[in-house]
């Protein structure tokens, strides 16, 4: 028996070239403009959201707006139409957000995106670290270097010039809250750099929360399961499998953006306090 909130049906087959387009999508995620309900958890803080245009990041973008947060959403200049949905819905609800495109491959431009949140936003308390690339091969003799390159750099390496960018600007309070998955733990044969990543991702994590304790930073992770967004549609799924895409999960459906975005809230918030070098599992009952 599946809960009938969101969608449980099989998905129509559909193909985007990389990065894809959330509103472009069939059924298009919910990203949680209209369901998620925010409570002044976040009230004047000031976060860093990269990957922000769709799917999980734009969630999480709109539940930190809501929850009084002022905004930065970095993302690819090819996701501009999204990002400036995602602008539309913040400022109707009175919120702020600044849009910054631009690719987390470059190691500068991750040390100028830090800079220029500062600048912009007068400091940074939360960063959320959504950004990702991934792309299914279904034959390691096929996985190219640079497809290999391309995946470390933007899940891995930009997490760590991000972090080594902002620290020093970093308070006591401060949240960093990092993405891994559950490829981390559970990786599909046909995500062998990917699923790479993501358990670099998840020890990293720990790594940075036990160095950065004692100044108060806390570290930690959001390990999404099978979530609706482009990825899966510009190459990051397996076409034969986007139909059942997220059935196999105990819930039996795959999850949504808006269904990942409380979790980064609570890791953003005082609720969350003394919680440092977690990972928070959303996973439909994966483990």
């Amino acid at each position: 028996m599946t809960d009938q909130k969101y969608f449980s049906g099989d998905f129509e087959k559909q193909s985007q070239p990389e990065p894809g387009l959330q509103k472009k999508m069939m059924p298009v995620p919910d990203d949680g403009a209209t369901t998620y309900q925010g409570a002044q958890r976040l009230l004047h803080k000031k976060a860093l959201v990269t990957g922000g245009d769709s799917g999980i990041g734009r969630a999480v973008a709109i539940a930190y707006a809501k929850e009084g947060a002022d905004i930065v959403l970095n993302y690819l200049p090819d996701e501009e139409e999204d990002a400036q949905d995602v602008r539309r819905i913040i400022e109707a609800i009175g919120g702020t957000v600044i849009l910054i495109p631009g690719d987390l491959k470059s190691e500068a431009f991750n040390q100028n995106l830090i800079t220029r949140t500062i600048n912009e936003l007068g400091g940074l308390d939360i960063m959320a670290l959504v950004a990702g690339k991934q792309q299914a091969q279904e034959d390691v003799v096929q996985l190219s270097t640079q497809q290999l390159v391309d995946t470390y750099t933007t899940n891995v390496f930009s997490l760590i010039w991000l972090v080594k960018a902002a620290v020093p600007h970093l308070a006591a309070g401060a949240s960093i809250i990092t993405t891994n998955s559950i490829q981390a733990v559970q990786p599909s044969e046909f995500l062998v750099d990917y699923a790479g990543t993501k358990a670099a991702i998840r020890n990293t994590t720990i790594s940075l929360a036990k160095q950065l304790a004692s100044q108060g930073i806390r570290v930690n992770s959001v390990a999404p399961g099978p979530i609706w967004t482009p990825l899966q549609v510009a190459g990051g799924q397996l076409q034969e499998n986007l139909p059942h895409f997220g059935q196999r999960t105990p819930l039996g459906r795959a999850g949504q953006p808006a269904e990942l975005a409380s979790a980064y809230v609570y890791l953003a918030s005082d609720d969350a306090s003394y919680v440092t070098g977690e990972s928070l599992n959303v996973t439909g009952g994966l483990v």
